[in-house]
């Protein structure tokens, strides 16, 4: 401490010196000191630093005031209150002083302690004190009619306070606003201006009181009917506090509306610009409210988005195709017309935005917008004043985004739905769009070029194919940007992105006519100094290939590709060859060479294996191997089978050293690479070659990265079927990994598929000398004997295990019966234990679905009799086989099965469960005799007292429904609530994720299904909303159309109902039990998954009172409305803004609920998992900017802060939050 203030004596010393260089230097060595965290100052130290700070502040010397002015910043953190309160009484009354010099740097040093005040959230009293002490002095000095500069300064400083310390100033808030309001009639206009920004901060944190307050102020000056210089100032007031608290503008909307609406006929530019900068405010903050006048709006746009009074479009018409001619006389006509008094390109250009708000937020007006507004917008395409043509161009923009199907919409080409018909109205515009612009891309106007490219690029985007009968108008104008010598970087990578959009996004047919126009200026962009150009040229180039010789159709090609290889290939292999260039171009350089010997391969000749020769050198270069390894797999998998031989040995040896090195990406490029190599040069690979490769391939299979195990396995069953004898040695090595990897829980899907086919292969092609015994003995040992595993073996691997001693037995039939026969004698015999009796029975199921096992007579009564099996286990294993079984022997099974059904009550379950398996895996050919008889068992029993039998037959109901589509309705309405209740679970199950053709059936019929919601049953209703969930989770767009209906049946099962809830005796102790519970979660799940889904068919209003209510209501249904307030708050961030005062109360409510003493621990965990989930939501909350000023936030956040153990849980949540996305957990309610 004593050094510190030694130092600190000497540098104050150092700052009273003469020498203005001797000043700086120490007050700099000061800043110095006071940003190390570990400085401490003492009293007296603090004392004099404040003192000769401030004494700085008047120094002669500009930088010596600057560097003082700087200091006070982290001196803030470093001093006493009551420092820090002196530092500021002197400035604030520095700040009245008559010297100007002094009045500014004391206005920067107040403006930088308030940047450095700690937020008002963290609770502490200095920012309390200090901002109420400036703010006092503000009031006053605002008040200070006579020297403008001192109110300007003011109000800045102010409006700086208002924006990150407003929470702190509430008892301020109403005097702050008497002093703002008069201002707004202030002569000068700087001073108008800056008292509506500091009004626009203070509404965000205001009370209800106070905004009412400055509302009507701004209504009754507004109704006076005079139009003034003031009347600007208020509508400009309103469209500021609009975007800054719009929420709160809601309520006042119906008065405002039409005094805004009536401002719009005064003969006044300016008033009419600000009049629509209000309704675009209105629009964007206020949707619900402002739905009513979005018609008079839209209105109101197209007729002014015209007001040119100043301009005859209709002569300009006349003279086009003059125009053409006399570009310059053109331009100097324009500039007669650009009088520097005309504003109405303001009214034009306000319009236009407004436009674009409506289109933003409105997409459920999307046909009107395309029947009214597009047209408008087109028309406007030819907007004189360039500023004014960007901002129609920006709004029609918005509206191609808008026609963009959101997530969940059915395709046109999938399950026969019908193009969206906002895309067919924007397909019948297409020749009005391009005619309006072909014409400007060759203007020499850049900025409006590029609003052309970017429409033009949106549009080839959201419409593919739309500008196929176009693309001659648009070439020219391409061209002219690629080669003007006045365009812009920007310019040249805005045309090339729309030229590679174009290319992707229509036929190749449509281009070949003009490749030799567009193709050598593009080549002259890959030779472009700047990197940028050269990578977007080089994009467009690889996508040229792939258009004049597309590989996927070569027989209907009669397009001539030869004159143009020379160009290709030359510019790429320039760009190719260089070493000093940016890593992006040289990526896409190796790609686009890639793409070039990958198509045009046979055209090189001779310039072949010099360039596979530069893409040895890329793979030995660590910055460029991963882009090489990519184009390699392209040059592999060519159909025009490209002569690899002279770079096989040493890319072989390269690639396969890459499957040792750490880089995920690497290794699995490389595997696929390996895998297309062996499948196409087999004939061209030595046994020496691939031992490299084979001796790395251990150490990638294993359950720590099963993907990569699964490529691994594919490419040794590749090498396995066309050169086995690359794996002579394998016995060893690989197979132990692989099955180790057979016998682990984590093996399922791909992979299990990718082992079954390399067992297959080894047997079938005798790759090493194992034989299909040894194999089969080593997959089921640890199941078995001597070799049967200590530790217990976890259930997937009994399935896996079978799939692959069935695999095997499919490729050796001759040596399967054996087997089959040691399974049934193991299934039989008394001793075998209970993990080889499961095992057998799975593993007969396996065998059996492949191959008839009719002649083992033995086989039912076995099976029968495990039936009544003592183990869960080995009852579900011979329910599985027998399914499986009568899968490969339908004639013999499927009768017998379908008889036991009937016959057998108590083993009724478990034959359902087999009859399941037999409908998943037989297709409607082979079911059709016996369907009828099935449709018959199924729905006798769909009214089985049992859930568990009702939950299996309607997943048989389903999925027959799926092989065999028949109306099911009959029992809709018919039956008991049981057979309803089964019929609706069936549904459920023909709804997957995967396209069907069951899918346009069922959007035909879903709406008489989910009529089920309305059920006088209660379970009917929920398994009717679980239906409905999976409809909304799978495939939205079923329901999308229904949601009208569907909503206010599925809002009304998030009531909390009475007459369901019950007292239930537990002996001395009473117990309330709540049956609607689990309908009520059903409907708050359906709600989760319609936000993700279905958004934009939800009014989110009518969503939020649902939500509010659940986070009231019992403990499961307050953690998903948690969840759900999170979401809403990423998505709908206003409409939760405006509800903030009713949300905030019931998560207070949780935070601070106990937990009586004495209850059972349970309890405790439930009310900190709550805690938890509920702090979640406010940390989404406080990432709403607006929500952050919200007094009533500030007074929730201020009580979190000030609790201990909230503050702890808080500050843990805040830093999860990255990882967590905003409490956005991902639940999968399907």
């Amino acid at each position: 401490m004593a050094s510190v203030s030694y130092h600190i004596s000497n540098l104050l010393e150092k700052m009273t010196s003469t020498d203005k260089d001797f000043r700086f230097m120490a007050t700099n060595d000061l800043m110095m000191e006071l940003q190390k965290d570990s400085i401490k100052l003492d009293e007296d130290s603090e004392k004099k630093v404040v003192a000769m700070l401030l004494k700085l502040l008047e120094d002669k010397n500009g930088e010596v005031q600057n560097l003082a002015v700087k200091c006070l910043g982290p001196l803030v953190n470093k001093v006493k209150e009551y420092q820090v309160e002196t530092m500021v009484d002197t400035l604030c009354s520095n700040m009245m002083s008559e010297k100007e010099p002094l009045r500014d740097i004391s206005s920067m040093g107040l403006k930088t302690i308030i940047a450095e005040l700690p937020p008002s959230s963290t609770g502490l009293s200095l920012t309390v004190n200090v901002c109420k002490k400036i703010t006092s002095q503000l009031i006053g000095a605002i008040g200070k009619q006579e020297d403008v500069s001192v109110q300007l300064e003011a109000l800045d400083i102010l409006s700086d306070m208002l924006s990150r310390l407003s929470g702190t100033l509430v008892s301020f808030h109403a005097s702050i606003l008497s002093s703002l309001l008069p201002l707004l009639t202030s002569s000068r206009l700087a001073v108008r201006k800056r008292a509506i920004i500091a009004l626009s901060h203070l509404v965000s944190s205001c009370s209800s009181a106070l905004f009412t307050q400055l509302a009507e102020h701004l209504l009754a000056e507004l109704s006076s009917g005079q139009v003034t210089s003031a009347t600007r100032t208020y509508i400009q007031c309103l469209a500021t506090i609009s975007r800054q608290g719009g929420h709160r503008v809601g309520e006042h909307l119906e008065k405002i509306i039409p005094l805004v609406v009536k401002y719009c006929s005064v003969e006044d530019d300016e008033l009419r610009e600000y009049c629509f900068q209000a309704f675009e405010a209105f629009v964007r903050r206020c949707p619900k409210e402002m739905s009513c006048h979005i018609s008079t709006i839209v209105k109101l746009c197209l007729k002014y988005i015209t007001y040119d009074p100043n301009y005859n479009y209709d002569a300009d018409e006349e003279d086009e195709d003059d125009s053409m001619d006399t570009d310059n006389e053109e331009q100097e006509s324009d500039d007669e017309y650009s009088d520097d008094d005309d504003m109405s390109w303001k009214v034009r250009r306000s319009s236009a935005k407004c436009l674009e708000a409506v289109i933003s937020t409105r997409r459920d007006l999307l046909l009107e917008l395309y029947g009214s507004v597009a047209p408008a917008l087109v028309a406007r395409f030819r907007e004189r004043e360039e500023n004014v043509r960007t901002d129609i161009f920006l709004a029609f923009i918005a509206l191609l985004r808008q026609t963009r199907a959101p997530p969940g919409h059915l395709a046109p080409t999938e399950y026969g739905a019908k193009e969206d018909p906002a895309l067919s109205q924007l397909k019948k515009q297409v020749p009005s769009i391009v005619k309006a612009l072909h014409k400007q891309l060759k203007e020499k106007s850049i900025k409006s070029r590029q609003g052309c490219f970017s429409l033009l690029t949106e549009l080839a985007s959201v419409a593919p194919g739309a500008l196929a009968d176009h693309i001659p108008a648009l070439i020219p104008g391409i061209v002219y940007s690629l080669t003007d010598k006045s365009s812009s970087s920007n310019m040249k990578i805005d045309a090339l992105s729309f030229l590679y959009v174009l290319l992707c996004n229509h036929p190749p047919e449509v281009f070949h006519p003009h490749i030799k126009i567009f193709l050598p200026p593009v080549v002259r962009c890959t030779e472009d100094p700047f990197y940028k150009i050269t990578s977007e040229a080089l994009l467009v180039t690889q996508q040229i290939v792939k258009i004049v010789r597309p590989l996927e159709k070569p027989t209907s090609m009669t397009f001539d590709v030869r004159p143009y290889v020379k160009d290709l290939f030359s510019a790429t292999l320039q760009r190719l060859k260089a070493a000093d260039i940016d890593q992006e171009v040289k990526e896409r350089a190796i790609s686009c060479m890639g793409y070039i010997i990958c198509h045009l391969g046979d055209q090189l000749g001779a310039d072949l294996q010099p360039t596979l020769q530069i893409f040895l050198d890329r793979l030995k270069n660590e910055i460029t191997r991963f882009s090489a390894v990519k184009a390699l797999t392209l040059i592999t998998a060519s159909p025009l089978k490209i002569d690899l031989r002279p770079v096989l040995p040493e890319g072989i040896q390269i690639l396969g050293s890459f499957l040792r090195k750490n880089q995920r990406a690497l290794k699995l490029s490389t595997l696929s690479a390996l895998t297309v190599l062996v499948t196409n040069y087999s004939d061209s690979l030595k046994p020496s070659m691939m031992e490299s490769v084979v001796n790395e391939l251990p150490a990638l299979i294993s359950e720590s990265d099963v993907h990569v195990s699964q490529m691994a396995i594919a490419l040794l069953t590749c090498m396995t079927k066309v050169c086995p004898s690359s794996l002579t040695k394998i016995g060893g090595t690989v197979l132990p990994e692989v099955l180790h990897l057979v016998h682990s829980p984590l093996l399922q899907g791909g992979a299990l598929g990718a082992i079954v086919e390399l067992l297959q292969a080894l047997v079938v092609n005798k790759a090493s000398n194992i034989s299909y015994n040894e194999l089969v003995k080593s997959l089921t040992g640890p199941f078995f004997g001597s070799q049967k595993s200590a530790e217990p073996v976890h259930r997937q691997s009994y399935y896996s295990v079978a799939k692959c001693v069935a695999a095997l037995s499919t490729a050796c039939p001759n040596e399967a019966s054996a087997t089959i026969s040691n399974f049934i004698q193991e299934v039989k015999a008394t001793r075998t234990s209970e993990s080889a009796r499961i095992l057998s029975f799975l593993c007969l199921g396996e065998m059996g679905r492949s191959m008839n096992l009719g002649g083992q007579k033995e086989l039912k009564t076995v099976i029968l009799e495990a039936f009544s099996s003592s183990n869960d286990e080995v009852k579900s294993a011979a329910s599985c086989a027998l399914g499986n079984i009568c899968v490969g022997n339908l004639k013999e099974y499927l009768p017998f099965m379908l008889k036991e059904i009937g016959s057998q009550p108590k083993r009724q379950y478990l034959l359902l469960h087999s009859l399941k398996e037999v409908i998943s895996a037989s297709t409607a050919e082979k079911l059709k005799p016996h369907v009828e008889e099935i449709w018959a068992l199924l729905f006798k029993h769909c009214e089985c007292a049992e859930e568990g039998t009702r939950n299996v037959v309607a997943e048989c109901l389903g999925k027959l429904t799926l092989v065999n589509p028949l109306s099911s309705g009959n029992k809709m309405t018919s039956g008991s609530p049981h057979a309803r209740s089964t019929v609706v679970t069936a549904i459920k199950f023909t709804i997957v994720d995967q396209p069907m053709p069951i899918d346009e059936l069922l959007k035909d019929c879903i709406g008489d299904f989910l009529k089920t919601l309305q059920d006088p049953d209660l379970n009917v209703r929920r398994v009717a909303l679980v239906m409905f969930n999976s409809a909304a989770h799978n495939k939205p767009a079923l329901i999308r159309r229904l949601l009208g209906t569907v909503l206010p049946a599925l809002y009304k099962e998030t009531q909390i109902r009475k007459e369901l809830i019950r007292e239930v005796e537990m002996g001395p102790f009473k117990h309330t039990v709540d049956d609607g519970l689990d309908i009520r979660k059903a409907a708050f799940e359906c709600m989760y998954t319609l936000l993700d889904s279905c958004l934009d068919g939800l009014d989110i209003f009518d969503f939020l009172n649902h939500v509010e209510e659940g986070l009231k209501d019992h403990y499961d249904i307050r953690m998903l409305t948690f969840i759900m307030l999170a979401r809403l708050c990423a998505l709908s961030p206003a409409a939760v803004t405006q509800r903030l005062d009713r949300l905030v109360e019931p998560l207070r409510a949780t935070c601070t609920t106990k937990v009586k003493a004495g209850s059972v621990k349970q309890e405790f965990e439930k009310q900190e998992e709550l805690r938890r989930s509920a702090m979640r939501a406010v940390a989404a909350l406080l990432s709403i900017k607006e929500i952050q000023q919200s007094p009533v936030m500030v007074d929730f956040a201020s009580l979190i802060h000030s609790n201990t153990e909230m503050a702890t849980i808080f500050e843990s949540i805040q830093k999860d939050t990255s990882s967590t996305a905003c409490a956005t957990e991902t639940m999968d309610t399907s």
